[in-house]
């Protein structure tokens, strides 16, 4: 049997989402910046999921640029909205980001702005009361994870946004929504935010394609020169494959698939700690965060060697981001949460998508026990 737990890195393609490739293969690769009857349909269908993407997101109002991935969408969030700036500003980022995000500090930072880190509380959310001490009229701009990739910690959005309403009404929040889009609620209008990025691989789409959300006179850059293509802030000829198959990912996602990860997350967890009593959840409790990532640490087994021996029974998780699995080091988001080193190199990320089954949850509880329970024995103390 296999168990494939690692969907926070990449889904698999749904069959919808497999059979459009195959007809745009065959009759939709037209470029849409051409101005025949078939370019014209693709630019139709690609308006079309612009409105499709911005209606789950409540962002009607709101204008969408396609890009190449979250990471894409993160740094024309950040990094285009700064060059916007005519001073030098301040920006908040939270201790616990993804490097699409941490990783634009350096640059902001050369830019002439300064960059500070929100702390993380114990449950990876940041920590309000930092936060609002932090901000101030040089606050330019706040970016936070809807959630967290690693632990599936939710942020407490509304409140961010309501001490920058209060402290700091001119300061942008940008969100990465990459691991939230779908699974976690989302109202960009309600929530009064400024931009919003997300990644279709996530969601059962293809790798290659993003989208940033961009309210509606919020000003921006391109980072990308060219022929101007998605008004004139990403040019190059647009993903129409990637593109139209993040409508057909949005469009085939519903209400109840959040609620049957949860279950699936909630049995994961319940058939661990049965087999494995001394079992630790890094992060919110199972029962909250986002309902489809779970990150428990095996002490005293290393994360490493679990990952191995889970994968010799065709069960495959990871120790924490993708993006960062082949360096080998301890998690800079368990770090900053609190974690002692000795139990991050001890954890492993469960993440689980839509078409997972409750057989696949049993086995690979079932297997981590097994595996467990022999490698504890040859640990060093």
């Amino acid at each position: 049997m296999t168990a494939y737990l690692d969907n926070s890195a990449t889904t698999r393609p749904g069959a919808s989402v497999q059979a459009l490739i195959r007809e745009l293969a065959e009759s939709g690769w037209y470029n849409p910046s051409a101005l025949y009857k078939p370019s014209l349909e693709i630019q139709k269908r690609m308006d079309h999921v612009r409105e499709t993407c911005l209606r789950a997101a409540g962002a009607e109002e709101c204008r969408i640029v396609f890009t190449s991935g979250g990471t894409e969408s993160d740094n024309l969030a950040l990094l285009g909205h700064m060059k916007t700036r005519r001073t030098p500003g301040n920006v908040l980022i939270s201790s616990v980001e993804h490097p699409a995000v941490s990783a634009c500090a350096e640059e902001l930072r050369r830019m002439g702005h300064s960059v500070s880190e929100i702390p993380a509380r114990r449950d990876g959310t940041v920590d309000l009361q930092r936060l609002e001490e932090m901000m101030g009229p040089e606050t330019a701009m706040i970016s936070l994870m809807q959630v967290n990739n690693e632990t599936g910690a939710t942020e407490p959005l509304e409140a961010v946004a309501e001490l920058r309403n209060r402290i700091c009404p001119e300061a942008a929040i940008h969100v990465d929504g990459v691991q939230g889009f779908l699974r976690v609620p989302i109202s960009f209008r309600r929530l009064g935010i400024q931009s919003y990025a997300f990644s279709a691989h996530k969601i059962h789409g293809l790798k290659g394609t993003g989208a940033l959300i961009v309210a509606g006179k919020h000003p921006l850059k391109p980072l990308i020169f060219g022929g101007g293509q998605e008004g004139n802030l990403r040019s190059g000829t647009e993903n129409t494959f990637g593109i139209l198959a993040l409508g057909t990912a949005v469009q085939e996602w519903r209400d109840e698939d959040c609620a049957r990860l949860r279950q699936l997350k909630l049995r994961l967890w319940n058939a661990l700690k049965e087999r494995i009593p001394d079992a630790q959840v890094n992060g919110p409790a199972p029962e909250e965060g986002a309902p489809h990532i779970l990150n428990v640490a095996f002490e005293p087994v290393r994360s490493q060697t679990m990952l191995f021996a889970l994968e010799g029974d065709g069960v495959y998780v990871s120790a924490g981001s993708a993006c960062a699995s082949r360096k080998q080091k301890i998690s800079p988001v368990l770090k900053a949460m609190g974690v002692s080193t000795a139990r991050a190199d001890c954890s492993v990320r469960f993440s689980l998508s839509r078409e997972n089954t409750a057989e696949e949850i049993d086995y690979a509880a079932e297997r981590a026990a097994f595996h467990y329970h022999m490698l504890k024995k040859y640990t060093r103390r």
